[in-house]
């Protein structure tokens, strides 16, 4: 069986999203017991949430707290059902088209028609969970480094 991404398309493991009820909290949590360092912070209306990445040592890896911005977002949703903790694992992908369409070739279900906005920019979109194991999977394309974090003009690419 042929994988569904080409071996150019997913370049690492971008981060692992938890869910956290109070954003503040959580980035002291992760600075003060792992020196974890704060590398952004933002709100994300469309998604619901205010976010934060820290940076795991070295790596390029990074943990991304997500909190609620009111009782609809999904990450509220989240937190009721299964309470803290990790809510999603994001591959960095070279295109996000491309892994749309990979994806979509394989039948498996996305959760958007088009790409959204992410973090900083970035331009992102998630196999469903039923779909993949139970766990929702993000697929992120950073933004290039000339475009602004709030990510209007990575979306209009």
């Amino acid at each position: 069986m042929e994988p569904m991404f080409p071996s150019d398309l997913i370049t690492a493991i971008d981060h692992v999203g938890l869910a956290v009820a109070d954003l503040d909290e959580a980035i002291d949590f992760y600075r003060e017991h792992f020196g974890f360092a704060l590398q952004h912070q933002e709100v994300n209306a469309e998604q619901g949430v205010r976010e934060a990445m820290v940076s795991v040592g070295a790596s390029g890896v990074c943990l991304q707290l997500l909190a609620p911005l009111s009782a609809a977002s999904p990450i509220a949703k989240f937190l009721e059902r299964s309470g803290p903790g990790m809510q999603q694992l994001a591959y960095r992908v070279t295109s996000i088209e491309r892994a749309m369409a990979a994806v979509r070739a394989t039948g498996l279900r996305l959760l958007y028609d088009e790409p959204r906005r992410g973090t900083a920019g970035s331009r992102i979109n998630f196999i469903h969970p039923k779909d993949a194991g139970g766990v929702l999977v993000e697929l992120v394309e950073p933004a290039p480094p000339d475009i602004e974090p709030d990510g209007d003009s990575a979306l209009a690419r």
